[in-house]
């Protein structure tokens, strides 16, 4: 006899009136959920997310990162850009010399929240 797979799906279509209310009261406004997106998008990237993983550990300038990186300055600058513009780090001049660190500890909390899940995912296997 064939096993059938459950695809997750209902049976039956049932609409629970006071859980959609209560969810559909709860959560944000279409623009915060955009504005949301925006930023994780930061996070898309495997050299903007070792950029954030130094610079967790460290301010740095653009010569340390790139050599932390393997990568070339060109290229670190280019995503340093896109981090600031996204508020996600930000720099200090100090002479002829700028070091980059995260804007705040928020931004360390979901990098590590993110590597705790992909940890236990890969646990799981």
């Amino acid at each position: 006899m064939a096993q059938e797979k459950d695809d997750g799906l209902c049976g039956v279509t049932v609409v629970h009136q006071d859980v959609v209310e209560r969810v559909k009261n709860a959560l944000d406004d279409d623009e915060t959920f955009y504005y949301m997106s925006e930023f994780f998008h930061m996070f898309d990237d495997p050299t903007r997310l070792k950029i954030i993983g130094a610079l967790i550990i460290s301010e740095m300038c653009v010569c340390d990162i790139a050599a932390v990186t393997g990568m070339s300055q060109s290229v670190i600058s280019h995503h340093l850009k896109i981090l600031r513009q996204e508020r996600v780090i930000q720099f200090r001049r100090q002479g002829k010399m700028a070091y980059y660190s995260l804007c705040d500890d928020h931004i360390g909390g979901i990098f590590y929240q993110g590597r705790i899940h992909v940890q236990e995912k890969e646990e799981r296997r």
